[in-house]
């Protein structure tokens, strides 16, 4: 499949799952599905910073506009696609990353897929409800909203790339 198709469909699909099915669904104590910080973790690794934030604002934007929250989307993910190369630089492999394979957990492997999206994820929760509180004497609220949204949407994150990503190692077998 061509990649700008395929970047394409993963875009629109993870809007959909978003604000159709997941924004949805109440489960308590604060927590909040978000696997669209997905999309932006499996754009190429050799994208530039401002094409990549381009692209997560625009994302951020229609989720935002879907979802009726003002920017918290836009602006999380902007700071998601802000430090991702610098969390990806962090976690290089020694040789540098290799341009044919992709950043979900089949090629970069869990080790590598656990550290890097579980601190950018992290990142992006932990700012998405610290803007939608806006209260520094609610920083104990905040930071159990972050840690549960973050262990759920993680989970969810690892469920969506079993689903709809291929592992190439296995079907080579």
């Amino acid at each position: 499949m061509n990649s700008l198709v395929k970047h394409i469909a993963r875009f629109i699909g993870l809007i959909l799952i978003q604000t159709l099915v997941l924004n949805q669904i109440e489960i308590g104590l604060g927590i909040q599905i978000m696997v669209y910080p997905l999309f932006v973790l499996l754009l190429p690794v050799e994208m530039k910073v401002i094409p990549l934030m381009l692209v997560a604002f625009a994302m951020g934007l229609l989720i935002d506009s879907m979802s009726n929250t003002y920017g918290l989307h836009a602006s999380s993910l902007l700071l998601f696609a802000y430090t991702r190369p610098m969390i990806f630089k962090m976690f290089a492999p020694r040789d540098d990353y290799d341009p044919l394979l992709e950043t979900h957990i089949f090629d970069m492997g869990r080790a590598w897929f656990i550290r890097v999206f579980g601190i950018l994820l992290l990142i992006h929760h932990f700012w998405f409800f610290l803007l939608e509180m806006f209260r520094f004497d609610e920083i104990f609220y905040i930071l159990q909203k972050t840690a549960l949204s973050v262990i759920i949407s993680f989970i969810f994150c690892i469920l969506l790339q079993y689903l709809f990503i291929r592992n190439r190692k296995e079907n080579a077998i």
